[in-house]
């Protein structure tokens, strides 16, 4: 059956007519998915019930099953979601001052590779669709009965490798009759596959770029991320850079500080290099020691001293609070944990 959450409202027109059924039913089924966030469609009730029998014999509504949920002393909650196929996501459920974030899972299991986190090692299955995406949003705010104003794609998965789906997302996620979350309270979280990234900046969506840098020279970041032997940094600044041009938007650039690794004054000076002139911010993450990770935090002095010089060298930067850190809310950690596959 076909999950009636992948379908973009003027698709769902168009299924309503190979239904037999009137083009506006459409609007009518997306304000009961994305306004009332229904389970069932029984419970649409301003459509007619030879509709909702159609509905139930044509779709499923994709309704996620929580395995598990964690809440950190700090607010933080980790759900890890069956997807009802025997596979399980993980998603983050974060609190701040403006609002609840949410950080969103684009893939079962990762074919990036990267050192340092935590999906290392989680066998790629598959791509998430559009809907399975937009799910976690709506299953965690059903379960908490909020309403959440930011949406990150950092979970699993490296989003611009499920390029078509994770734009389509984007799209429902943003809709004034889908779940309506504006575009710049979306960010998308990329390793540097430098061909989506012209591609994405071609969308007119003005959402947040976020590249993970996490180092300076080329040797470095390719020991930390492959991905970096395909696209080294010399391509990726520079798609960065037509990025900035072609949408105006800021980028962010992630960078997981390691000790005694990418955290000294010598790097920082390097990425004072790498970034000046450009619009921009840099976000300094500790990085999370994971299970059989090669990699540990820096020290708590190393991270302001590399904060403070970037600042006075004209590159805003500031440290990510950390989160979640006594429920294993680094993505993939979870379900490392929990799923044996």
């Amino acid at each position: 059956m076909k999950n009636i959450k992948d379908f973009s409202l003027e698709e769902l027109k168009q299924e309503m007519q190979t239904l037999q059924e009137k083009p506006f039913r459409a609007e009518q089924i997306f304000k009961w998915l994305y306004e009332e966030k229904v389970k069932a469609f029984d419970e649409m009730t301003n459509l007619s019930l030879s509709l909702r029998e159609k509905l139930k014999e044509t779709y499923t509504i994709c309704n996620y099953n929580i395995i598990k949920k964690q809440e950190a002393k700090d607010g933080t909650k980790k759900y890890l979601f069956d997807v009802l196929d025997g596979n399980a996501i993980e998603t983050v459920l974060m609190q701040y001052h403006h609002g609840y974030s949410i950080c969103v899972s684009s893939q079962i299991g990762c074919k990036m590779g990267c050192k340092f986190c935590a999906s290392t090692g989680i066998k790629f299955i598959r791509d998430l669709t559009a809907g399975e995406i937009v799910e976690q949003i709506i299953a965690v705010e059903q379960d908490e009965n909020i309403r959440i104003s930011n949406v990150v794609f950092m979970g699993i998965g490296e989003p611009l490798d499920n390029y078509d789906n994770v734009v389509k997302a984007i799209r429902l996620i943003n809709h004034p009759k889908g779940l309506n979350i504006g575009a710049r309270h979306i960010s998308v979280s990329t390793s540097g596959l430098v061909p989506k990234i012209y591609q994405l900046a071609e969308e007119n969506i003005q959402c947040t770029l976020s590249i993970s840098l996490h180092a300076t020279n080329n040797q470095k970041r390719s020991s930390m991320m492959p991905v970096n032997n395909s696209y080294p940094i010399e391509e990726l600044l520079q798609a960065c850079k037509d990025y900035i041009a072609k949408t105006n938007r800021r980028i962010s650039f992630e960078y997981a500080l390691a000790k005694d690794n990418n955290d000294n004054l010598e790097d920082a000076k390097e990425l004072v290099k790498l970034l000046k002139g450009m619009l921009c911010h840099v976000n300094l993450i500790p990085i999370n020691s994971i299970e059989n990770g090669i990699y540990t935090k820096a020290s708590n002095e190393n991270i302001i001293k590399f904060r403070d010089y970037l600042n006075e060298h004209g590159i805003v930067a500031t440290i990510r609070r950390e989160l979640g850190s006594d429920i294993d809310a680094a993505c993939g950690q979870l379900r490392r944990k929990n799923i044996k596959k």
